[in-house]
């Protein structure tokens, strides 16, 4: 994977990276987490990569270990990142519904297993690939690609809890 050239102003160049990256493997993948080094840190300290890296970006994502089953947000409350990590992108697959469906869901008292349940069976949800990226200086971005659909979908708001629960990780 190569890296991109400035931090902030090249995050969702950088999210769209990840993306790419994890979609060369397929769907039906496993939650991944990123952590985002300075490229010329990681070159200084392992010179041998230098042929695989583009030495004039700002960051390299590293893709990290599994994160364990389970409760995503009790998993990324457990993390806390060394400071020569500058930022965190993570990428999962998660289910769309049309907003009327959502609000519905939204509104429902059942609980979690529940919803995710109604979520995997509505007839109109889509599968999708969301990555969420963000820096420990502030930053953050969003790339979504729907299953059957080339397009990306763009913007930090995609996905505003998830940002939140890895930005929590810098604290």
């Amino acid at each position: 994977m190569t890296a991109v050239s400035s931090n902030s102003d090249a995050l969702p160049a950088l999210a769209e990276e990840v993306e790419q990256f994890v979609a060369a493997a397929g769907w039906d993948q496993p939650v991944q987490l990123f952590a985002l080094v300075p490229t010329a840190e990681l070159l200084r300290m392992q010179p041998e990569l230098a042929g695989q890296l583009d030495a004039g970006s700002a960051l390299t994502p590293i893709a990290q270990d599994s994160l364990p089953d389970g409760d995503l947000g009790a998993a990324l409350a457990g993390i806390m990142w060394p400071d020569a990590v500058h930022g965190c992108a993570l990428v999962q697959e998660i289910v769309v519904l049309p907003p009327e469906a959502e609000a519905q869901m939204n509104a429902s008292d059942q609980d979690e297993e529940k919803l995710r349940q109604l979520a995997a069976e509505h007839p109109q949800r889509q599968e999708a690939r969301l990555v969420a990226a963000v820096l420990r200086d502030g930053g953050e971005a969003c790339v979504m690609r729907l299953r059957d659909h080339d397009d990306l979908l763009k913007g930090p708001d995609l996905a505003p809890n998830l940002t939140a629960a890895l930005r929590a990780t810098f604290t």
